[in-house]
């Protein structure tokens, strides 16, 4: 009896062995599972080495990645006005400058007032002192139980240790040493967002002709178009669910009498593109100016308790409704980012945490998420995006003869 062959090998007339076909697949498995394990490897070593990296070279990470994000965002504004015949140096200009008007005003309106509330922080702050000290008082008993204790276990020492007091800068030091350093990085980003917005037609063509074939062209155009939509629409939904709570929280701190409540709807709309940390603040900032101004610890309470309600309300009901499932990210996933770049960046890098996030998301998706635990069992490290499958989005696929730089697959033309 003889041995299966191929279909090649038939025609040739040549038989192969069973056990040659099997040896020859046993050993693409192990060459497939020797290059996952050393992409892994690499991986970990880049991990490792990311964090430091990035913090040590912030001030020239920090720009471009700002300036990705924001040119990420503005874009589609770019695209609008160059539709209706607005020349494209000329559209990217208007793009930058209604940025920096944005930014500007908000700044006025939270700045102006807490400037004018200076002058009555030292009144605040004697008030807030009165009541943590009537709390204290109350729960003196707690530190009489930790002193006997203290006492039974011999922890107290007859001679008292000397206190050492380190000289550091002042506050108005450290602003003149960081403002140099800030108004440059400032100035590069906006320089680098311009260069970016007015290049993308060009940088979205070469991109996608430079591929080697047709369907790696349409795939880059998708990657490019969802990384976009992705990131833009997230972050001006997002501005639009924050500027309605912004609008809440200014009705309810002039309903309550609270000073200058514009600069708390402000304050409101700019801490909730943090996620967590800066609600919480919010949170924290109404409760010591309502303590510190009002005459009761409840009523002093009132204000961050109802901000804290309408917060939960908006998080749980309002802002998922909205975004649906499409912007749905693992809450672990976003306290890592979160945590990831606030360690490495700052302010800053907590303000990148969320877009950083959407764009890996969105290139998992069409090149491939990595199956770690199944590579433990032998499986592949790995699988297909859920995205990148041509099957699953014939209806957007263009035609044969179409390019994919002037297609609606990629972007709009220039």
């Amino acid at each position: 009896m003889s041995e299966p062959r191929t279909s090649e090998d038939c025609e040739q007339g040549a038989f192969i062995p069973v056990s040659l076909i099997e040896s020859d697949a046993a050993l693409r498995r192990q060459q497939v599972r020797l290059q996952s394990t050393i992409v892994l490897l690499l991986l970990a070593g880049l991990l490792m080495a990311l964090p430091f990296v990035l913090s040590l070279g912030a001030v020239v990470f920090q720009p471009p990645m700002t300036a990705l994000v924001l040119s990420i965002v503005l874009s589609p504004l770019a695209d609008r006005l160059t539709h209706i015949g607005v020349p494209n140096m000329l559209a990217s200009i208007v793009a930058i400058l209604v940025m920096v008007a944005v930014i500007g005003i908000s700044l006025l309106l939270i700045l102006q007032p807490a400037f004018v509330m200076v002058d009555s922080v030292p009144a605040m702050a004697r008030v807030v002192a009165h009541r943590f000290a009537e709390v204290r008082e109350n729960l003196a008993w707690v530190n009489e139980v930790d002193r006997q204790i203290s006492r039974v276990t011999g922890s107290f020492s007859n001679a008292s240790p000397r206190p050492v007091t380190l000289a550091e800068p002042t506050v108005i030091e450290r602003l003149a040493i960081a403002t140099p350093s800030v108004v440059l990085q400032a100035m590069v980003t906006i320089l680098m967002t311009f260069f970016m917005i007015a290049s993308r037609m060009r940088m979205r063509r070469r991109l996608l002709r430079e591929r080697a074939n047709y369907s790696s062209s349409v795939r880059m155009a998708r990657v490019m178009r969802d990384v976009q939509d992705r990131v833009a629409s997230y972050i001006l939904t997002v501005a639009q669910i924050n500027l309605a709570l912004g609008l809440i929280v200014f009705i309810g701190a002039s309903w309550w009498g609270l000073a200058a409540p514009i600069m708390w709807g402000g304050l409101a709309f700019a801490l909730n593109f943090l996620p967590y940390m800066g609600p919480l603040t919010m949170f924290f900032l109404l409760g010591l100016v309502g303590l510190g101004t009002a005459n009761t610890v409840v009523l002093g309470l009132v204000p961050a308790l109802a901000f804290l309600a309408l917060h939960a309300i908006e998080a749980n009901l309002v802002t998922p409704s909205i975004l649906g499932a499409r912007f749905t990210l693992n809450p672990v996933s976003i306290l890592i980012s979160f945590s990831f770049f606030t360690w490495v960046w700052g302010v800053l890098g907590a303000l990148l945490s969320m877009p950083i996030l959407l764009t890996l998301s969105s290139l998992i998706d069409h090149l491939g998420r990595p199956n770690l635990f199944g590579f433990l069992f032998g499986e592949p490290l790995f699988q297909p995006g859920r995205l990148s499958d041509p099957a699953r989005n014939d209806h957007h696929a263009p035609s044969a003869h179409s390019d994919p730089a002037h297609s609606d697959e990629a972007f709009s033309p220039e």
